[in-house]
């Protein structure tokens, strides 16, 4: 079942695909950031730890649902139901978790155009075509509706190909692309005067945070969303490995990775920051706190890149080039999600079910793009504060209270006759069962507090 549905060829490439998925732009902008607003690395250290206590054990949850069904959530939640209420319950979750991820993806092909803009207006800025450039880089309806399309159409394209042909070929040539930008980026902002201030801020430690409820729970939400947890998108990366993965092991893979390069990330936004400020550049707002979001993104840096010259010019597009391949390494496995369901559900061919899911989300984006200041901020929030985190309560309720120990343990045993023998046995299946929901309610009740 699982090779007629598509199957990942090898390990390393379901690896740098799921790392894709998890890696996307509010790992390399938002984490570095947070971070040098808690305690620079004490905030580091907590969300370590805490990527482990609970993004690990959501994370696999997903996957082990998804390999035990070879199928999309609904298919997974189902399957391990016994009863009725339970079976539609199940249903009903991962026809939701389908939504979220469409919406998630309506603004984030939105903020993915701005980001292809950007890496094309400085190439065309130094050519002398300063008026495409100009346009590129200003918000405006036209140019919003013009480079969401050509994201929605790049990520369609990729997702055409299938698991092994679209999915893991790209992921395996844009994952080591995106790490060796930002090497060379963060090695490059290194030699630059007031860079070592802002690598002191990230890296020393401010322990009187690290007692600050704010930081813990920002920790938290920062080690939960960093691994897109909750909408399905590792559930249905998971379907598509093989039984012979040992999942505990490739899991621990995709984290590191993940967290990785949240915290590499670091020693390239903070550094660029403080360079900036070296510049005359403002980096703190009016109550002194450090810009964040989208002030660093898009006015920040790009002032940054201003006054390093020719080779602003060469930086800036390599660094809004590294944020367009995290970008599409995340929007490739969201679109998989309402496309995994249309194939299986309706059995529908593959090129069908990307274009009409690509196409209706696309739609769904062009609305916020004309209503944005009423829709924007409303389907972010729907989407990561409410969505996200109820869907992740629910996928811990079915790996740990709805899936019979028996049918998980023979899940484990596939790979790993001696599953039972092992930590991830003695310990997951109670963490997963109470743990996690209860530190998932924490984080969404501090975010709609």
């Amino acid at each position: 079942m699982a090779a007629a549905r598509g199957q990942f060829g090898s390990r390393l490439g379901f690896i740098l695909a799921a790392a894709g998925s998890a890696v996307g732009l509010g790992n390399i902008w938002g984490f570095p950031t947070q971070a040098a607003s808690n305690g620079g690395a004490a905030f580091v250290l907590v969300y370590l730890v805490l990527a482990f206590l609970l993004a690990y054990p959501v994370l696999m949850a997903e996957l082990l649902l998804g390999r035990h069904a070879h199928g999309n959530a609904v298919i997974a939640l189902t399957r391990i139901s016994e009863g009725p209420i339970t079976k539609a319950l199940g249903a009903s979750t991962g026809l939701v978790g389908i939504v979220v991820a469409s919406l998630i993806l309506s603004f984030y092909a939105i903020v993915a155009g701005w980001m292809l803009g950007f890496t094309a207006a400085y190439p065309l800025s130094a050519l002398g075509m300063q008026t495409s450039a100009d346009w590129l880089t200003t918000f405006a309806i036209p140019r919003n509706l013009a480079l969401m399309a050509i994201f929605m159409l790049m990520t369609i394209g990729i997702i055409l190909g299938g698991v092994h042909n679209g999915i893991e070929r790209w992921s395996t040539r844009l994952m080591p692309s995106l790490i060796i930008t930002m090497l060379a980026l963060g090695a490059y902002v290194l030699t630059l005067d007031g860079a070592m201030e802002g690598l002191a801020v990230y890296l020393l430690p401010d322990f009187s945070k690290v007692l600050s409820g704010d930081l813990v729970l920002a920790a938290l939400g920062s080690a939960f969303f960093s691994l897109s947890l909750g909408v399905g998108t590792m559930l249905i990366y998971g379907s598509y490995l093989s039984d012979d993965e040992h999942l505990p092991s490739i899991g621990v893979q995709v984290a590191l990775i993940d967290v990785g390069l949240a915290v590499l990330a670091g020693f390239l936004i903070l550094p660029a920051m403080y360079v900036a400020a070296a510049r005359g550049v403002e980096i703190f707002d009016a109550s002194g706190a450090l810009l964040s979001e989208d002030t660093l993104i898009f006015t920040v840096l790009p002032a940054l890149f201003a006054t390093l010259g020719t080779v602003g010019s060469l930086v800036a597009t390599a660094f809004f080039g590294l944020m367009s391949i995290a970008a599409l390494t995340s929007s490739i496995s969201m679109l998989e999600v309402p496309v995994a369901f249309l194939v299986e559900r309706f059995n529908w061919s593959r090129r069908r079910a990307a274009s009409f899911a690509g196409l209706a989300i696309g739609c769904l984006s062009a609305v916020v793009v004309v209503n944005f200041n009423q829709l924007f901020g409303l389907v972010v929030s729907l989407s990561t504060r409410y969505g996200q985190p109820l869907l992740g309560v629910m996928l811990c309720i079915y790996a740990g209270w709805v899936w019979h120990r028996d049918s998980l343990l023979q899940e484990l045993k596939k790979n790993d006759p001696d599953a039972d023998q092992g930590w991830f046995w003695r310990i997951w299946p109670f963490y997963v069962r109470l743990v996690c929901p209860v530190i998932i309610v924490i984080i969404f009740a501090r975010s709609i507090g």
